[in-house]
């Protein structure tokens, strides 16, 4: 079976094992899922749901980001780790959003990954589920991991990994590509131990150890 091939059986494949993968992340509005996405990086989404549930209370608007002080800001964070450095992103990215962007996240790629703490990645997050702006694939720990295993990309570059992905998949199929993965390598396809008996992919995947 061709690449393309493959790769269009393995969306069916999972659009039928998961036909409500979406993101997990709670949020109200962009400014939230920029903070959200931010604070995943190296933590469950379930802590960071759990952080910013009293978290968006205390913080309304970009300004109360940009107003508060770090140190402040560290303590409210803390339990998601690497605390010190996304405080500072946050609040960079809250100064440089209202000196630059009057107030409001900025809703294309050239400009949101000016921001502080804002790569590819967290880019696209924000833009496809806040904006319904889809410029790219978000390619996160679970999405890179599949990628290889699925025989996909042989990069471990997320953004050469991005690439080959957009160059598959057609771009009505970017969006949704991102959280089919996720969904599996939660599910399924386990960083440590993948259970390939019970995969829907396991005949099509090279890395199956199924015999």
């Amino acid at each position: 079976m061709q690449v393309n091939d493959r790769v269009k059986e393995i969306i069916k494949r999972l659009k039928e094992e998961y036909p409500n993968a979406r993101i997990v992340l709670s949020y109200t509005n962009p400014l939230n899922l920029l903070v959200a996405v931010i604070l995943s990086a190296q933590c469950t989404d379930k802590k960071v749901n759990e952080v910013t549930q009293e978290l968006f209370k205390k913080y309304k608007d970009v300004y109360d980001y940009a107003n508060m002080p770090l140190e402040e800001l560290e303590k409210d964070i803390r339990s998601t780790g690497f605390y010190r450095n996304k405080a500072k992103n946050i609040k960079g990215a809250a100064n440089m959003i209202i000196d630059e962007f009057g107030g409001e996240v900025p809703s294309t790629m050239e400009e949101i990954t000016k921001l502080p703490g804002v790569a590819r990645k967290t880019a696209n997050v924000v833009l496809g589920n806040a904006f319904g702006v889809v410029e790219g694939i978000a390619v996160d720990t679970h999405v890179k991991r599949l990628a290889g295993r699925l025989g996909i990309s042989r990069h471990k570059d997320p953004g050469k990994i991005e690439r080959d992905l957009m160059d598959i998949v057609s771009k009505d199929g970017w969006f949704n590509l991102t959280y089919l993965l996720i969904e599996h390598g939660r599910a399924i396809c386990d960083a440590k131990k993948p259970k390939c008996d019970a995969c829907v992919l396991n005949d099509i995947c090279p890395s199956s150890f199924k015999v």
